[in-house]
């Protein structure tokens, strides 16, 4: 699990090179064949990269999107589909039972297919239109990690190529050079926070209940996060978006819980006060944001600061920010003397 975390920039290189032609070519070919809306579908880490993948499509683009867990599709998309509809599918293997039933509903449903998986020449990848590889390679701990984040660079530079109608030629060309500066951020991310990271997950490994807060992209980042520390720990952890927690699950928080807060510098000043307010309860907290930031109080507000770098636009900071949870999530797991690569009762593909 260490390796591929520690792998992820050269992926997300590999990424960037190999597929860029391709996004091209499927977004120049999704704008001439006049779909209207988006679906998008896949199970647990894919789920998340598809929530986070919604955000991005939803602000830069003109496309109507929706996304459903892949055990739930059938259940909830209408039998008659009344739009020129894409579905985008996301799965690491491609091979899972959930993505395979809900690809298949889809196209029975008159949707055309977009793959999004690690794996060329997968069940997923056979039955749909258009394909696109995320070049992870092969990821053998069951914990996924570089095939998250190189799923997320895929859809991110769909996105911004479908962005094309509404930004300026110039702010098109900054946009996508800031989401192809992330192979530089994450080394970065990498290189200055695993001592501070491996030192965290020592001064917590008694925590048996972690919460972890998010919002705008970074709810899915707070997703991924807990269910990181569910396969790998064994700990009760959840996410949620950051406000929602207000409304009934902030009355668990005491001095057996832990909570770890994602928080980007618009939001900072805010979202301090919160932070405040569930250390009163006796929770340590545990904030990640962005270097540069000009804030009052941050390292008061908070038991422990983890700084990411700067350079992505919000709308592509989950790409940097999950970064210091998969290396807590490791750690955590070896000091409580767990496998994080081969998790009890787990596996890699669902059937």
């Amino acid at each position: 699990m260490l390796r591929e975390i520690l792998e992820e920039p050269k992926v997300l290189e590999a990424t960037i090179k190999t597929e860029t032609k391709t996004v091209r070519k499927i977004a120049q070919a999704v704008k001439s064949e006049g779909y209207e809306m988006f679906y998008i579908t896949g199970s647990g880490t894919s789920y998340h990269a598809g929530l986070a993948s919604q955000y991005a499509l939803l602000k830069l683009t003109n496309f109507s999107t929706s996304i459903l867990p892949a055990s739930e599709f059938q259940r909830w998309v209408p039998h008659k589909v009344r739009k020129k509809v894409l579905m985008i599918a996301i799965s690491q293997s491609g091979e899972s039972s959930d993505i395979i039933e809900a690809a298949r509903v889809a196209v029975s449903r008159g949707m055309t297919l977009l793959a999004i998986t690690n794996t060329k020449g997968s069940t997923l990848a056979k039955m749909s239109k258009y394909q696109l590889i995320p070049r992870s390679g092969k990821e053998k701990a069951v914990p996924a990690t570089k095939t998250y984040v190189s799923q997320l660079m895929s859809i991110f530079m769909f996105a911004v190529e479908l962005a094309e109608e509404n930004l300026s030629v110039d702010m098109l060309a900054r946009t996508r050079n800031e989401l192809f500066s992330a192979p530089q951020l994450i080394n970065q991310t990498l290189e200055s926070l695993s001592l501070q990271i491996h030192k965290l997950a020592e001064k917590y490994k008694q925590k048996n209940v972690i919460f972890i807060l998010g919002s705008g992209p970074n709810y899915a980042t707070a997703l991924e996060a807990a269910l990181k520390l569910k396969e790998t720990c064994m700990v009760f952890a959840e996410g949620f978006a950051t406000r929602e927690f207000l409304h009934g699950p902030m009355r668990l928080v005491d001095e057996r819980t832990l909570v770890i807060m994602f928080v980007s510098p618009n939001e900072l000043e805010t979202e301090l006060e919160l932070c405040r307010s569930l250390r009163s309860f006796g929770a340590p907290v545990v904030l990640i944001t962005e270097k540069n930031v000009s804030c009052a109080g941050l390292y008061e507000a908070a038991d422990d600061v983890v700084l990411v770098p700067s350079g992505l636009p919000e709308v592509f900071s989950p790409l940097v920010y999950v970064v210091p949870i998969q290396l807590f999530a490791y750690y955590d797991s070896v000091l409580r003397g767990l496998n994080p690569d081969i998790p009890e009762k787990l596996t890699k593909v669902v059937k």
